[in-house]
């Protein structure tokens, strides 16, 4: 069996609908959290997948500084979250509510 484009592609929106559908129905924020990294990641793969197909190495390096973002934004997005854990004693969305005092 070869492994074409199209598996990957479908791969690729399979892992981003499961994402797109945690964020929506989800209401814990780190499950929130994990269901943008791996829309992020079903990006990657599409793009991984793009410039093999292309025979380029843009989408590669386009991945290459998505990852190094993400990186941070895992650094910045927990802390976040720890933080509103420390003042709310929850990590549920419906009860946080970050504008109020």
């Amino acid at each position: 069996m070869n492994v074409g484009i199209e598996h990957y592609i479908t791969i690729s929106a399979l892992l981003f609908s499961i994402g797109f559908f945690g964020v929506l129905l989800r209401k814990n924020t780190l499950v929130i959290y994990m269901c943008l990294e791996l829309m992020l990641n079903a990006c990657n793969l599409g793009l991984v997948a793009f410039s093999r197909y292309h025979g380029g190495m843009s989408g590669s390096v386009f991945v290459f500084f998505i990852i190094t973002v993400a990186a941070a934004e895992v650094a910045v997005g927990l802390a976040i979250i720890v933080a509103l854990f420390r003042k709310r004693q929850t990590v549920q969305v419906g009860e946080l509510n970050a504008l109020k005092g």
